[in-house]
């Protein structure tokens, strides 16, 4: 699960990743309560079997992991320092045996889950690459098979873009992220991070093979989002 900043994801940095991370992002802890209880709706009385892209730091792990011991986990993330952090919380709370972790990509998997999470990693895709990972996953879900995903959306070169950077900005700060890091955040737009209207989030979402798309959540300019995975004679 990749901060959003020019950091280098196997650089030792990544160990001060969930530190951080809860002071970036407003209510960090309630995106994914949300996307926890939402999902308990669509598995409700299922033994999950749940990917998760971009498992490194482990939140999706451990807000899920915890309040469903009967669910079973593959993470999947290309940052094996990312992944350490993940294995060691993973340690910690004795889920061991709910969950594998795979250094690498999704398209790597051959197994097929009943439900994904892809949490703050689309937006460091452009917009081939978001394609194509969202059908990646896609093909690895069973029919009906819920999607969460969490990501920087909007448009660039919109006013109401810069407005909102500057409420984050003003919120960083008041949390002590250092100015020097807010702004490696802010050149890191269209550079690394690479945003997109909510809109064309959408219409993407739907193009992979998904229905009845969602947001859930809104901080920002992050949204979340979930989708169902559609059959071939679904209509989207």
């Amino acid at each position: 699960m990749p901060e959003f900043n020019n950091l280098n994801w196997n650089h030792s940095d990544v160990y001060t990743y969930q530190e951080k991370i809860t002071l970036k992002i407003p209510s960090y802890e309630l995106l994914y309560d949300m996307m926890e209880r939402l999902l308990a709706v669509q598995l409700a009385n299922q033994q999950a079997s749940v990917l998760v892209v971009g498992a490194g730091g482990g939140q999706e792990l451990m807000t899920l992991g915890e309040r469903h011991p009967d669910w079973l986990f593959t993470g999947v993330d290309p940052s094996a320092k990312m992944l350490d952090v993940a294995q060691k919380r993973v340690n910690l709370s004795g889920m061991e045996l709910q969950v594998e972790l795979v250094e690498g990509e999704v398209d790597q998997l051959d197994q097929r889950y009943t439900a994904a999470t892809c949490m703050l990693v689309l937006h460091f895709l452009d917009m081939e690459k978001k394609r194509l990972l969202l059908k990646n996953i896609a093909d690895r879900l069973e029919v009906g098979a819920p999607l969460f995903i969490a990501s920087i959306n909007g448009d660039s070169r919109s006013q109401a873009f810069e407005w909102q950077m500057q409420a984050w900005k003003r919120h960083m700060l008041a949390n002590s992220i250092p100015e020097q890091e807010w702004e490696r955040f802010k050149g890191s737009i269209g550079e690394t991070t690479h945003p997109i209207p909510s809109s064309e989030m959408e219409d993407l979402i739907e193009g992979a093979g998904f229905m009845n798309v969602t947001r859930f959540f809104s901080a920002y300019l992050i949204d979340g989002w979930f989708a169902i995975k559609g059959g071939d004679n679904d209509k989207r």
